[in-house]
């Protein structure tokens, strides 16, 4: 009977949660999306399941070493793991929820060298990282994963639309201002001292980065200014880059009125290779040599697109679109959905970055609207605003999402080729600002 009570007491029905419950059923929800409504499934699928198995209870799929070592509780570990972490904590004393409470927000803030160290002792104690948290480390937190899906990215991207139309180029631009104006709604959030909400400068331009609707560049951006967050907005980024269907159409269609939505745009011209293949170069040595801090995205992203264009190194540029991106996507979903746990996720912290990284989503998507609509007051050519909010860098679901909406005002207007200009631009202005945001604020 002690043996069978020992193994109810350390199964997962019994030390199940609320809060893991609640994840649970949220990670089904996102599965639901993906496979019934098809909501970016390359995705969700991955973030969904993988959020399933960071709520497992007492598994540790998620859970660093030393995050394994606090939810053991150890006495000797725990002291030790105080004595590093600068906690008031000694072998012998009663271990109460405030002492791993601190012990664990220690962790979460502690510089690398005491994150080590921290680390190796935990590790000494017969604790290991989570299945999870290994892809976590080694896809996300190394900042390779955005890298090598940036290439990916840039080997399926075509610049023809927007090199017919340059034009389209300031609908990406626009779009961009979501990033700058959430980083000064996080600064006046500050301002006000609300637990939970207040966030450092860093942080502010982390969390903007979410308007960009770009997961890479929110993880490379966040993995230097803000590593603490790296997790919150992830999810948060590549959150809003599935819902997109979901969240730009009630916007576009409150920006613009029925004719606006009809307007049929004139067929682009025809763009050489030649074009094609100076573009990234041109673009990489321009933007790169003005802001350096943006060369490591604009960097990948344009060789990935030199391999697509100059037509030589087709087996390469094959590879970075197929094989490498979807072994890259696997594990980076994987790892974004391990920071789907409960206690990870449900606090005000994290619900304060989704609040925020929607704002600056939903203004993004807005003003590249909204550009559209002044352009047209001067521009001999008629632009349809709805390819404005394709300016988040969402390739291609902001693209088609502008070309549906479309659709359903004039069954004879196809969107899609005019709208992946600003989308693509926007790629190259979230990198931008990203490098901005890298240079002025990192230092």
């Amino acid at each position: 009977m002690e043996n069978i009570l020992n193994l109810w007491t350390g199964s997962g029905l019994y030390n199940l949660s609320l809060g893991q419950a609640s994840m649970i059923v949220v990670c089904l929800f996102l599965l639901f999306l993906a496979i019934k409504k098809g909501f970016e499934p390359l995705l969700l699928i991955p973030i969904g399941f993988g959020g399933i198995l960071a709520n497992i209870p007492e598994a540790g799929l998620a859970l660093t070493a030393v995050e394994n070592a606090i939810h053991f509780q150890k006495p000797e570990v725990l002291a030790a793991l105080a004595a590093t972490l600068d906690v008031p904590f000694q072998l012998g004393q009663e271990i109460t929820q405030e002492t791993l409470y601190a012990l664990k927000d220690a962790y979460k803030h502690a510089d690398s060298a005491t994150y080590a160290a921290a680390q190796n002792i935990a590790a000494d104690g017969g604790y290991s990282n989570g299945m999870l948290a290994n892809f976590y480390n080694v896809v996300i937190a190394s900042g390779v994963g955005p890298l090598l899906i940036f290439m990916g990215v840039g080997a399926m991207t075509d610049f023809g639309p927007m090199l017919a139309n340059p034009k389209t180029i300031l609908l990406g631009a626009a779009a961009q201002f979501g990033i700058f104006s959430t980083v000064l709604g996080a600064a006046f959030l500050t301002s006000f001292g609300i637990d939970g909400m207040a966030f450092t400068i860093e942080e502010a331009a982390t969390i903007g980065i979410i308007g960009g609707a770009d997961g890479p560049t929110s993880i490379f951006v966040s993995s230097v200014l803000a590593p603490h967050l790296l997790g919150a907005i992830a999810v948060a980024a590549y959150s809003y880059m599935a819902l997109v269907p979901v969240i730009q159409p009630p916007i576009m269609n409150a920006l613009t009125t029925e004719a606006e939505r009809k307007i049929t745009m004139v067929q682009l011209r025809t763009v050489g290779q030649l074009e094609k293949i100076l573009f990234p170069i041109a673009v990489l040595v321009l933007v790169a040599l003005c802001l350096p801090d943006a060369a490591p995205l604009l960097g990948m992203f344009c060789f990935g697109n030199l391999m697509r264009e100059c037509g030589v190194v087709d087996r390469l540029s094959d590879t970075a679109q197929n094989a490498l991106i979807n072994i890259v996507t696997i594990f980076l979903g994987l790892g974004v959905g391990s920071k789907l746990s409960a206690e990870a996720f449900l606090n005000i912290e994290t619900l304060g970055i989704l609040s925020l990284g929607l704002v600056a989503f939903s203004i993004g998507t807005a003003a590249g609207v909204l550009m559209a609509k002044v352009m047209n007051k001067f521009s001999s050519t008629a632009i349809n605003p709805l390819i404005g909010a394709a300016g988040v860098s969402a390739v291609p679901m902001a693209a088609r999402v502008a070309n549906k909406v479309g659709l359903e005002a004039n069954k004879q207007n196809f969107l899609l080729m005019h709208a992946m200009g600003p989308n693509v631009a926007g790629v190259i202005g979230s990198a931008v600002a990203a490098g901005v945001m890298l240079s002025y604020v990192g230092g």
